[in-house]
């Protein structure tokens, strides 16, 4: 199975966040370049917006933002859950600065001005990281999936789940907080194209079958459907359709 956050993404989705449009255009320019799939937002409420929207395997963050600046919102999507590795990009030099950003949840750090070459590097660097954890197991409250041992607790019991629904829940956890389409899971889990085939019913039938197991009756909800979006695995409650 293919995960986010690996080398082995044909076409990774990065998101940039820069409020200067010139450098934000030099950017986005370089990682098309390379191949990547590139959204780009100016403020923080559009950085927001995308994230809501769909997935994303990198944001380039800058930090010096108009209205609520990168360190706080770097705060807001990690204390949501969302683990996408985030690489904040700067003009403060100081090593207490870097600390802070990285104490915040940054996974790398670039001051600028950058030389496109390092920055491309870096992002080669924290694409090839495991999404979630270098560790084998994978959280969100009290679910926890053991990745090499392909078995699943939720709270402290055991849950009994087929082959194919360990690689979804695995995909889930990964992008823990974001949305996960059924075309996202078609070409990443299933391995196959939307293009040729649908297997929009399938996966719905798959992801109702793992609900009922991971959901089970008085524990707080973890896989949310938007309808006609896709799914997302999260603590927090989806807003009613």
């Amino acid at each position: 199975m293919s995960t986010p956050g690996t080398a082995s993404l044909v076409s990774p989705r990065v998101l940039v966040v820069e409020d200067e449009p010139k450098t934000r255009a030099s950017v986005v320019e370089a990682l098309r370049l390379e191949g990547w799939t590139v959204a780009e937002a100016g403020r923080g409420r559009e950085m927001i917006a995308l994230l809501d929207q769909q997935a994303f395997d990198l944001v380039l963050l800058d930090w010096m933002l108009p209205g609520r600046d990168g360190l706080e919102l770097l705060e807001h999507v990690r204390a949501r859950g969302t683990q996408t590795p985030v690489l904040m990009l700067t003009a403060r030099t100081g090593i207490d600065d870097r600390v802070v950003g990285l104490e915040s949840g940054a996974d790398d750090y670039l001051v600028k001005p950058f030389a496109v070459a390092e920055l491309i590097a870096r992002c080669h660097a924290l694409l090839r990281r495991p999404a979630m954890s270098t560790g084998e197991f994978l959280h969100c409250g009290d679910l926890r999936l053991d990745t090499r041992a392909r078995t699943a607790v939720r709270a402290g019991e055991e849950i009994l789940l087929s082959p194919r629904e360990v690689d979804v829940l695995e995909y889930l956890l990964r992008y823990q907080g974001q949305i996960v389409t059924r075309e996202m899971l078609e070409r990443d889990v299933w391995k196959q194209s939307h293009r040729f085939t649908s297997l929009d019913n399938v996966i719905d039938v798959q992801i109702m079958r793992l609900r009922r197991k991971v959901d089970g009756e008085g524990a707080a909800k973890l896989i949310h459907t938007l309808r006609g979006v896709g799914y997302r695995l999260s603590l927090e409650s989806e807003p009613p359709a």
